[in-house]
């Protein structure tokens, strides 16, 4: 299996991959996705009472806020990540940092989500770029699939959007960010809108 992962700068980009993943037929068990911020795109606010098995499993009506049908997208849930703040996510990505965290520090939540991205494959410098492109109000979508299909995978992604990844260290780096930090404050929704103002630029298709 190979793990293949998107930075997208709109939830919609990302919501278009996962239903075009979802109509090949790829399965939701190996679809993961993470977007912020749920205020940003619910118009709604959630407790930041940190990642719980429960606030995993809330907000099926989510998905149908949020334009979907069925799948992945009407079984999201909100929670709440430091140094990300309130997202929206489901998958296995998800369930991963939820179980690592269950009876522990939920400090600990944020490194579990990298340490899932890298577990499967992700080099540990694009997964500090995909938890601060979520930080600064991104959307990840992850894949979990037989080599034989990453072009697939990848064709959709590319249609849909998807950042560059390289790019986009490299502009983090220009104002001096190194890594994600966990310990670092969320960033407030007025904050994320500046961001994406200034980094919504998708990268080559």
């Amino acid at each position: 299996m190979k793990t293949i992962t998107a930075l997208f700068d709109d939830y919609a980009d990302a919501a278009k991959a996962v239903r075009e993943l979802e109509a090949a037929r790829f399965g939701s068990d190996d679809v993961s996705l993470v977007v912020s911020t749920y205020e940003d795109a619910v118009g709604e606010t959630v407790p930041d009472d940190g990642i719980s098995a429960e606030g995993a499993g809330t907000g099926a009506g989510i998905g149908a806020l949020l334009g979907g049908a069925g799948g992945l997208l009407a079984g999201l849930g909100a929670l709440a990540i430091p140094g990300i703040g309130p997202v929206i996510a489901a998958g296995w990505l998800v369930t991963t940092a939820v179980g690592a965290v269950a009876g522990a520090a939920v400090g600990g939540a944020t490194g579990s989500v990298i340490g899932g991205l890298t577990s499967s494959g992700i080099h540990e410098q694009d997964a500090h770029v995909f938890a601060e492109g979520v930080r600064r109000g991104g959307s990840v979508v992850s894949v979990r699939t037989d080599e034989s299909r990453e072009s697939e995978v990848q064709a959709i992604f590319a249609a849909s959007n998807q950042i560059d990844i390289a790019e986009r260290r490299a502009r983090f780096e220009q104002e001096g960010w190194q890594y994600f930090d966990p310990d670092a404050a969320p960033f407030e929704p007025d904050e994320i809108r500046k961001r994406r103002g200034l980094d919504n630029q998708p990268g080559p298709v």
